[in-house]
């Protein structure tokens, strides 16, 4: 099985392309949907997180906000965050290789492969990415997003030409969806 590490910065089109690859049949594991799950209603994480971040839960979950305002800037507190989610997206991820061993292609879809060193578990790295106008005009229409969120967060990604030189496939979506769509299709194509 081949496993394709799918990575680019906020507002690059990540999502859009994972859908693009399960369009074309490949399985996706989406790791910012399994963190979404363990801390929403019910999730495995809830716990671990309030214990270490004192009132940033409730019975529905995550109060993002207030999780926010503790590990927003404080690197020692997101490492603190960190290793509460990584070990148990580790785990769903692992468990989704599992159900898919069979199949000739895989996609993880990973925000932070590079910097967090998810590449090394991937015959090969995929970064979508697209001009600074357009990500940041893309980022910037998020609801309550602001310009020093946006900044914040860029702050806290490698570098979109980083991104791009270490990738062995680079997905431009600056160029329209069906641009897009047809180099996914023909990455599709390689792996099969």
């Amino acid at each position: 099985m081949m496993i394709v590490g799918l990575t680019g910065s906020i507002g690059m089109g990540k999502s859009t392309v994972a859908a693009m690859f399960r369009k074309a049949g490949l399985p996706v594991f989406d790791a910012d949907a399994e963190v979404r799950r363990l801390q929403g209603p019910g999730g495995r994480a809830l716990h671990a997180i309030e214990q270490a971040f004192p009132g940033t839960t409730h019975e529905g979950g995550l109060h993002r906000d207030r999780l926010g305002a503790h590990v927003f800037a404080d690197a020692v507190a997101l490492r603190r965050l960190e290793s509460i989610l990584h070990p148990l997206v580790a785990e769903a991820q692992s468990r989704f290789l599992g159900a898919h061993r069979l199949k000739s292609a895989v996609v993880l879809d990973v925000p932070l492969l590079f910097e967090k060193g998810g590449w090394r578990h991937c015959h090969l790295t995929v970064v979508v990415s697209a001009p600074l106008r357009v990500q940041r005009a893309r980022v910037l229409r998020r609801p309550g997003m602001t310009v020093a969120k946006f900044e914040a967060i860029l702050r806290t990604q490698m570098p979109d030409r980083e991104k791009r030189r270490r990738a062995d496939v680079v997905i431009e979506t600056g160029r329209g969806r069906r641009e897009t769509w047809l180099a996914v299709q023909r990455l599709v194509r390689r792996l099969r």
